[in-house]
């Protein structure tokens, strides 16, 4: 299917989820996925099989929580990735008045916000598999629930392109998908090789870069600021980071325009070797890591990227439960 039909399938159920009712929810999700949809979840809500449990175990409670729940798309990215598969990627804010508790995290009866990044594969016209990250952590740092170190970015509810143009992504991404991909290529050079200028940040990233990393880590500005407040973090923590492909890994890349989506569940495998990335200490344990990201690319250069990691994920795997400590700090 061509990226303007892909966009066209998942339209009506978009449009109905932007002011979406429980009912209006559940029947739109039934018309698009197929009734055995594989759908994954960020942590806690885990893999889940057909439309009734992405609404069960999912929407619904987020729909009882913030009943006034509106859906706020700000980048509607499509096409086929090189192996042939369709697929079409998400990125936006849940808006609603945390009227209910959800997950355990205390509501504040205020207007709250949660990105999300969802991707969608379609085959024959139906939804086949969903792979999400909500940014969790974004809802309880808004309650004063957070239960780990501050972040180091800054804190904001993550806005769409300075472009504007993120739901009327249209054209060939080749370009900008090249420049996505020897970025990465550059940035895995480095720890191996100790010298940071191998990564050649400025050769990619505008100097006026916005990083969205999610709550938990935060925004960071320029490259100093993605250093600073991301790289350095993490590169101390997961010294033997690589590009994705790595065996049974597998990441899922479309490109449109200016912009860059890839999905991967999970796309990276690393040893938890140092301290600070989160303020938590080292485990030594390896880990794998949901990354869901998007890109623009402005005059042959990153202008912007959100990134979406399920850090939820990760600390259940170095054995902290992020809720559960929530709750018993309460």
């Amino acid at each position: 299917m061509t990226p303007a039909a892909l966009k066209s399938t998942l339209a009506p159920w978009r449009s109905t989820m932007e002011t979406a009712t429980p009912e209006a929810a559940r029947a739109a999700t039934a018309a698009l996925f197929a009734p055995e949809a594989r759908i994954h979840l960020c942590h806690p809500f885990g893999d889940l099989t057909g439309p009734d449990a992405l609404i069960d175990s999912a929407l619904a409670p987020l729909m009882k929580a913030l009943p006034d729940l509106e859906r706020r798309d700000m980048i509607v990215v499509a096409g086929t990735t090189p192996e042939g598969a369709d697929w079409i990627g998400c990125m936006g804010n849940y808006m609603g008045r945390f009227a209910a508790p959800f997950l355990g995290i205390p509501s504040t009866g205020r207007l709250a916000h949660m990105r999300y990044h969802e991707f969608f594969r379609l085959e024959g016209g139906r939804v086949t598999e969903m792979q999400a990250i909500w940014d969790i952590p974004e809802l309880m740092m808004q309650a004063g629930a957070w239960p780990l170190a501050p972040q180091l970015g800054a804190f904001l509810a993550t806005p769409g392109p300075m472009s504007g143009d993120g739901l009327a992504v249209s054209g060939n991404g080749d370009a900008a998908m090249t420049r996505v991909i020897d970025m990465l290529t550059d940035l895995c050079k480095h720890p191996a090789d100790p010298d940071p200028a191998v990564m050649r940040l400025s050769d990619h990233w505008h100097p006026r870069v916005n990083w969205y990393g999610p709550a938990g880590i935060g925004t960071a500005r320029g490259i100093d600021g993605f250093r600073a407040h991301h790289q350095i973090p993490f590169l101390r923590a997961f010294p033997d980071r690589k590009l994705d492909a790595m065996g049974d890994l597998m990441s899922h890349w479309i490109a449109e325009g200016d912009y860059v989506a890839e999905t991967g569940w999970p796309n990276m495998r690393l040893t938890h070797k140092g301290g600070g990335f989160l303020g938590l200490a080292p485990s030594g344990r390896e880990v794998t890591l949901r990354s869901l990201d998007f890109w623009r690319v402005e005059q042959g250069l990153i202008r912007e990227n959100w990134v979406l990691v399920d850090l939820l994920d990760f600390c259940r795997q170095i054995g902290l439960d992020v809720l559960a400590r929530m709750e018993e700090g309460a």
